[in-house]
């Protein structure tokens, strides 16, 4: 199985640290509103990287965080008048309703910023002791030109952000000993959730949360560590610096990056108006779909959102989920008896497309080539499954193809209607035929008689 490496920008063949075993870290959302179909990107990629990889008998821990204490989170508490505990407690829970209607595995552990500050702490404290940071009026500065590799994640040098590329200075900063050093701790303000420390009553940077939660749940060095291509530069580059200096190995082997998503061609942004949640596109799509879209293309791909490759995806899925019907159909319906040797050499025929479906897998999770191995095996299915199948055939075939859908997270089984709505559609029935009936009664008082007909409902005066 090889993945594209960003670090070395090129596929390699995965090795894990330890046999049989994977270490990975996804960089979680950050709690202050419903997620965005941007965050569900890497959620679905990474999800199903997992999946593939547990498919493939490796035993996966599995984290990935929720930061839970950040600006946008304090913004939002101040804005509602409320705690940032309350903000990012409701947005968890809101989160992990989406992501469950993704059908997305929960991780092995979903670690708290705010339950592992004292482990940040310790590493700033350690990455002081060792001079790669200093403290200044209760800030905590890492000294970025203390990493000699500094920008090998981005391919960044380093010379050239001091040559003008503000990619990590920070304004108003003038107490930092060289403008690329970044922030490991902050002093309160006004308002603000704060705890206590060596440096002083403040709170973690973004970045050293990450590197601390990795630490604690997967070890010093980790097998993969993921995210979006946004957090390339300077999240994850500065994670590598301040892991690496206070570890003293290897952060993480492998690092691997979705690309953006676009709406319409376009980024996606509030101000123009085409920014969706989960939660908006939940109500037109099962979002099986939404995941499905999600897969239809390859990861480091650039995937473009509409409402026509929404429906086409909706389409695809269906053809998928009606194959698996007739498969069932036929594994409670068919003939008894044992399978036949006409039946046997077409389970062969069909392992090869399990064989496709694997191969694109093992070359850097390419989802869009493995879903379409999967309609390979679907055609193969509506061409071999007819009355005369015995059941063991069908139900062989059925697994073949509930296997290949579970790495991708898709449910075979179609949603049931929901249950429990039946009272409420005879009550709204009934409203309206008691509307329609009070209609009649007034109209009958005007003289105007109405009378129902297959083109409809006509009218004429007494």
């Amino acid at each position: 199985m090889k993945i594209y490496n960003t670090l070395t920008k090129q596929k390699e063949e995965f090795k894990p640290l330890e046999e049989g075993k994977v270490k990975m870290y996804v960089c979680g959302p950050t709690v202050y509103n419903l997620i965005h179909i941007g965050n569900a990107r890497p959620m679905i990629v990474f999800d199903t990287f997992r999946r593939y990889l547990e498919y493939k008998g490796y035993e996966v821990n599995y984290v990935s965080n929720f930061t839970d204490v950040d600006d946008k989170i304090i913004a939002k508490a101040m804005e509602e008048g409320v705690s940032s505990d309350e903000i990012s407690t409701r947005y968890i829970e809101e989160c992990k309703k989406d992501m469950e209607g993704m059908n997305i595995k929960p991780a092995t552990v979903h670690p708290l910023a705010t339950k592992e500050i004292g482990g940040m702490i310790d590493l700033i404290s350690t990455l002081i002791e060792k001079g790669n940071a200093y403290e200044k009026d209760g800030t905590v500065y890492f000294r970025t030109r203390s990493f000699a590799e500094y920008g090998k994640l981005s391919h960044k040098n380093i010379d050239d952000l001091e040559g003008g590329h503000r990619d990590i200075k920070v304004v108003g900063e003038d107490s930092k000993e060289d403008p690329l050093d970044f922030v490991l701790w902050k002093p309160k303000k006004e308002g603000e959730p704060s705890w206590d420390s060596p440096f002083s009553d403040g709170r973690p940077g973004w970045h050293t949360e990450c590197s601390v939660m990795a630490k604690k749940y997967l070890g010093d060095s980790i097998d993969i560590h993921a995210g979006g291509e946004d957090l390339v530069f300077p999240h994850h580059e500065n994670e590598i610096a301040q892991s690496e200096c206070a570890n003293g190995c290897e952060f993480a082997h492998y690092w691997m990056h979705n690309a953006f998503l676009n709406i319409n061609n376009k980024k996606m942004s509030k101000s123009l108006g085409n920014f969706f949640t989960v939660r908006d596109i939940a109500e037109h799509y099962d979002l099986q779909v939404l995941r499905f879209f999600m897969l239809s293309a390859h990861y480091r791909t650039p995937l473009n959102f509409s409402e026509e490759l929404m429906q086409s995806a909706k389409s695809s899925l269906e053809r998928i989920l009606t194959a698996a019907e007739k498969i069932r159909n036929a594994a409670n319906n068919g003939a008894d008896g044992a399978i036949t040797a006409e039946e046997q050499e077409q389970l062969k025929k069909a392992d090869e497309f399990v064989a496709k479906f694997e191969a694109a897998m093992d070359d850097d999770n390419n989802t869009s080539n493995a879903i379409a191995a999967i309609f390979e095996l679907v055609k193969f299915t509506n061409t071999v499954i007819d009355a005369d199948s015995t059941k063991e055939f069908a139900q062989s075939l059925y697994n073949i193809l509930e296997q290949l859908t579970d790495v991708l997270g898709i449910i075979l089984e179609k949603k049931e209607e929901a249950q429990g709505d039946e009272d409420y559609i005879e009550e709204m029935i009934a409203k309206r035929a008691q509307a329609k009936n009070s209609n009649r009664d007034e109209l009958l008082e005007k003289g105007i008689v109405l009378e129902d007909t297959r083109e409809g409902t006509k009218w004429s005066r007494k």
